[in-house]
């Protein structure tokens, strides 16, 4: 049966990543816009997100795999795959990335002119960032399609042999508290090697630390769900001290960037306290998610099929919004909570009535479309009220 704390947890990440993506525009990091004025101290609670985001959702992507593989055979799983993650990445490249190439492209007057001047006609000349094709955010799409396929054999086999040696070995590091901080010397390795000489592109050719980084944590999820209760008890019983081994994580990271002068020494602590500090807050995250997050309720059973859509739609939505507002003489606050508010308003309003509701459309986001969710959003209040009273 499926865990109601991994689509709490999808849907909240999946939610964070829209607060990070507005966080974008006002950094001093590299991004598609920017506003006028940046705020440099706004880099460090993103850089805190940053540690976990992406890793726990490979995580959680891998323990979906396991639910979506349970009852297919191979050949099965393999057609759903391509089914609900190329096809809406090659809409999403067609129709949703170019808008946001568009925006940019204005924003550096290298295009001038209206957006069906450059739709078609400009969209699909070279590969971005020289040219204008792109999947932008998308890249999440083709990199868990491929993990899936590459792992599709290995997962088939752990499923039919419950007893081998990998899933015996997990199922005793498990049983301890500490014993699954093992795993952060892959990591470690990925960070310290692999990342000064990959750096992350996500144009997935030659994208080294992130392929072999991300499949890890992929493949891992899948390990972590195939032993069932013995990861979930050890993570609920032990979140507590998760949490201190994160804080001091973070703080020690926070150390070493702001103390310590850069060294090789220096650079390979970072990087051995880097994957400390992400798997501490990885078991925290599902420890808490595990003890407080089990229930389910209209909310979540809409949010959870909205998720997908959402993520194919939010940035384009903040980018769109965020050029209209990026030269505006307004504090970041006002400018802040208005991207935020319209990202999550305006994708709700595109899934709800462009996409649910159409079963032609919801293929193209990766929805099935033979499935149509009892509730709508209008009547999601008013059923949380109902039981609330």
């Amino acid at each position: 049966m499926r865990r109601n704390d991994l689509d709490w947890l999808r849907v909240i990440v999946f939610s964070i990543l829209i607060f990070y993506h507005v966080g974008m525009f006002f950094v001093p990091w590299d991004y598609h816009l920017k506003n006028n004025i940046l705020y440099p101290n706004l880099k460090w609670p993103m850089l805190f997100v940053n540690q976990w985001r992406l890793p726990i959702l490979f995580v959680i992507s891998g323990m979906g795999t396991y639910y979506a593989l349970s009852k297919k055979s191979g050949f099965s799983f393999i057609k759903e795959r391509i089914w609900r993650l190329f096809l809406p990445l090659l809409v999403g490249m067609l129709f949703i990335v170019p808008p946001q190439v568009y925006f940019e492209r204005l924003s550096t007057l290298e295009f001038t002119g209206n957006y069906f001047e450059f739709w078609p006609s400009k969209t699909f000349l070279g590969s971005y960032p020289e040219g204008n094709l792109s999947w932008h955010h998308l890249w999440f799409l083709p990199y868990l399609l491929i993990f899936s396929l590459i792992l599709v054999p290995i997962f088939l086999y752990l499923r039919n042999h419950k007893e081998n040696l990998l899933l015996k070995l997990t199922e005793r590091l498990a049983s301890s508290p500490f014993g699954l901080f093992c795993l952060i010397f892959p990591l470690f390795i990925y960070n310290s090697i692999l990342a000064p000489n990959y750096p992350s592109t996500h144009a997935l050719v030659g994208d080294w630390f992130n392929l072999i980084n991300y499949i890890t944590l992929f493949f891992l999820g899948f390990i972590f769900i195939s032993i069932k209760e013995t990861f979930w008890k050890t993570v609920m019983h032990h979140r507590k001290i998760y949490l201190l081994c994160g804080i001091l994580g973070f703080s020690f990271l926070l150390l070493i960037w702001l103390v310590f002068e850069r060294s090789p020494l220096i650079y390979y602590l970072e990087s051995l306290v880097r994957a400390f500090n992400t798997w501490s807050w990885i078991m925290t995250i599902f420890g808490f998610a595990a003890s407080y997050l089990n229930g389910r309720n209209t909310f979540l059973s809409y949010a959870n099929e909205a998720v997908y859509p959402f993520y194919i739609l939010h940035q384009t939505v903040t980018i769109t919004l965020g050029y209209y507002l990026m030269n505006l003489d307004w504090g970041l606050l006002s400018k802040f909570t208005l991207m935020v508010f319209g990202t999550f308003g305006i994708s709700l309003l595109l899934y709800e009535y462009g996409i649910r509701r159409w079963k032609f459309i919801r293929p193209l986001f990766g929805l099935k479309q033979n499935k149509l969710t009892a509730v709508s959003v209008e009547e999601v209040p008013k059923i949380c009220l109902s039981k609330q009273s």
